[in-house]
Protein backbone atom coordinates (compact mmCIF):
# COMPACT_ATOMS: atom_id res chain seq x y z
CA UNK A 1 0.00 0.00 0.00
CA UNK A 2 1.17 3.35 -0.97
CA UNK A 3 0.42 6.77 1.24
CA UNK A 4 0.91 10.04 0.56
CA UNK A 5 -0.05 13.14 1.90
CA UNK A 6 0.93 16.05 2.59
CA UNK A 7 1.30 15.78 6.32
CA UNK A 8 3.31 13.72 8.38
CA UNK A 9 1.15 13.43 11.32
CA UNK A 10 -1.99 12.03 9.02
CA UNK A 11 0.41 9.47 7.78
CA UNK A 12 1.65 8.43 11.22
CA UNK A 13 -1.88 8.42 12.38
CA UNK A 14 -3.44 6.27 9.17
CA UNK A 15 -0.61 3.82 9.88
CA UNK A 16 -1.07 3.43 13.41
CA UNK A 17 -5.26 3.07 12.71
CA UNK A 18 -3.51 0.49 9.76
CA UNK A 19 -1.53 -1.47 12.15
CA UNK A 20 -4.01 -1.99 14.92
CA UNK A 21 -5.77 -4.21 12.39
CA UNK A 22 -3.89 -5.58 9.94
CA UNK A 23 -0.02 -6.70 10.35
CA UNK A 24 2.05 -4.16 8.32
CA UNK A 25 5.70 -3.83 7.53
CA UNK A 26 7.23 -0.25 6.87
CA UNK A 27 8.87 -0.56 3.89
CA UNK A 28 10.44 3.63 4.22
CA UNK A 29 9.98 5.97 0.92
CA UNK A 30 8.67 4.36 -2.11
CA UNK A 31 11.23 4.35 -5.07
CA UNK A 32 9.09 2.31 -7.63
CA UNK A 33 5.42 1.54 -8.07
CA UNK A 34 3.90 -0.35 -10.99
CA UNK A 35 6.48 0.39 -12.85
CA UNK A 36 6.74 3.80 -11.97
CA UNK A 37 9.93 5.62 -10.61
CA UNK A 38 9.35 7.89 -7.97
CA UNK A 39 10.90 11.34 -7.76
CA UNK A 40 10.80 14.14 -4.76
CA UNK A 41 12.02 17.60 -4.92
CA UNK A 42 11.21 18.55 -1.07
CA UNK A 43 12.15 22.01 -1.58
CA UNK A 44 9.90 22.56 -4.52
CA UNK A 45 6.92 20.25 -2.67
CA UNK A 46 7.25 18.42 -5.95
CA UNK A 47 6.47 14.53 -6.35
CA UNK A 48 7.65 13.46 -10.09
CA UNK A 49 6.06 10.05 -11.61
CA UNK A 50 8.39 8.36 -14.54
CA UNK A 51 8.37 5.62 -17.05
CA UNK A 52 11.82 5.76 -18.11
CA UNK A 53 13.06 2.40 -17.46
CA UNK A 54 9.28 0.89 -19.07
CA UNK A 55 9.64 2.90 -22.24
CA UNK A 56 13.22 1.44 -22.21
CA UNK A 57 12.18 -2.00 -22.41
CA UNK A 58 9.15 -0.90 -24.76
CA UNK A 59 11.85 0.51 -27.34
CA UNK A 60 14.03 -2.22 -27.00
CA UNK A 61 11.06 -5.20 -27.28
CA UNK A 62 9.80 -3.35 -30.64
CA UNK A 63 12.81 -3.41 -32.60
CA UNK A 64 14.15 0.48 -31.97
CA UNK A 65 17.15 1.45 -30.54
CA UNK A 66 17.93 4.56 -28.30
CA UNK A 67 19.62 6.73 -31.30
CA UNK A 68 16.31 7.09 -33.05
CA UNK A 69 15.38 10.16 -34.30
CA UNK A 70 13.33 12.28 -31.23
CA UNK A 71 11.09 14.64 -32.33
CA UNK A 72 9.03 17.22 -30.03
CA UNK A 73 6.30 16.89 -30.94
CA UNK A 74 5.01 12.75 -31.06
CA UNK A 75 2.88 12.98 -34.46
CA UNK A 76 4.66 14.63 -37.30
CA UNK A 77 2.24 17.27 -38.93
CA UNK A 78 2.89 15.50 -42.70
CA UNK A 79 1.97 12.17 -41.31
CA UNK A 80 -1.68 11.51 -42.72
CA UNK A 81 -3.13 8.37 -41.99
CA UNK A 82 -6.17 6.53 -43.79
CA UNK A 83 -8.01 3.09 -44.37
CA UNK A 84 -6.65 3.75 -48.02
CA UNK A 85 -3.40 2.25 -46.63
CA UNK A 86 -4.99 -1.07 -45.63
CA UNK A 87 -3.30 -4.18 -47.46
CA UNK A 88 -5.24 -4.98 -50.85
CA UNK A 89 -3.14 -7.81 -51.36
CA UNK A 90 -2.58 -11.15 -49.53
CA UNK A 91 0.93 -10.84 -48.92
CA UNK A 92 0.80 -7.56 -47.44
CA UNK A 93 -1.57 -9.14 -44.56
CA UNK A 94 0.41 -11.67 -44.18
CA UNK A 95 3.21 -9.60 -43.84
CA UNK A 96 1.17 -7.07 -41.42
CA UNK A 97 -0.20 -10.52 -39.28
CA UNK A 98 3.74 -10.51 -38.03
CA UNK A 99 3.95 -7.22 -36.75
CA UNK A 100 3.21 -6.80 -33.08
CA UNK A 101 1.59 -3.56 -33.98
CA UNK A 102 -1.52 -3.39 -31.39
CA UNK A 103 0.69 -4.57 -28.73
CA UNK A 104 3.32 -1.88 -29.76
CA UNK A 105 0.17 0.56 -29.00
CA UNK A 106 -0.84 -1.10 -26.07
CA UNK A 107 2.42 -0.43 -24.49
CA UNK A 108 2.27 3.19 -25.38
CA UNK A 109 -1.55 3.80 -23.70
CA UNK A 110 -0.56 2.15 -20.41
CA UNK A 111 2.43 4.84 -20.37
CA UNK A 112 0.32 7.34 -21.82
CA UNK A 113 -2.35 6.81 -19.23
CA UNK A 114 0.03 7.07 -16.37
CA UNK A 115 2.97 9.46 -16.86
CA UNK A 116 2.79 10.74 -20.62
CA UNK A 117 -0.75 12.56 -21.39
CA UNK A 118 1.75 14.48 -23.63
CA UNK A 119 1.17 11.36 -26.40
CA UNK A 120 -2.60 10.84 -25.95
CA UNK A 121 -3.16 12.49 -29.85
CA UNK A 122 -0.60 10.65 -31.24
CA UNK A 123 -1.47 7.23 -29.79
CA UNK A 124 -5.31 7.80 -30.65
CA UNK A 125 -4.35 8.44 -34.04
CA UNK A 126 -2.51 5.66 -34.49
CA UNK A 127 -4.51 3.07 -32.47
CA UNK A 128 -7.59 3.84 -35.09
CA UNK A 129 -5.40 2.17 -37.60
CA UNK A 130 -4.72 -1.25 -35.62
CA UNK A 131 -6.78 -3.31 -37.66
CA UNK A 132 -5.76 -4.41 -41.67
CA UNK A 133 -2.69 -2.83 -41.58
CA UNK A 134 -0.62 -1.73 -44.47
CA UNK A 135 3.03 -2.81 -44.62
CA UNK A 136 4.68 0.97 -44.49
CA UNK A 137 1.96 1.82 -41.46
CA UNK A 138 3.57 -1.21 -39.20
CA UNK A 139 7.02 0.83 -39.82
CA UNK A 140 5.79 3.83 -38.06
Amino acid sequence: MLIASKSQQEIDKLKAQLNQEFEMKDLGEAKKILGMEISRDRQRNKLCLTQKQYLKKVVQCFGMNENTKHVSTPLASHLKLSSQLSPKIDEEREYMAKVPYANAVGSLMYAMVCTRPDISHAVGIVSRYMHNLEKDIGKL
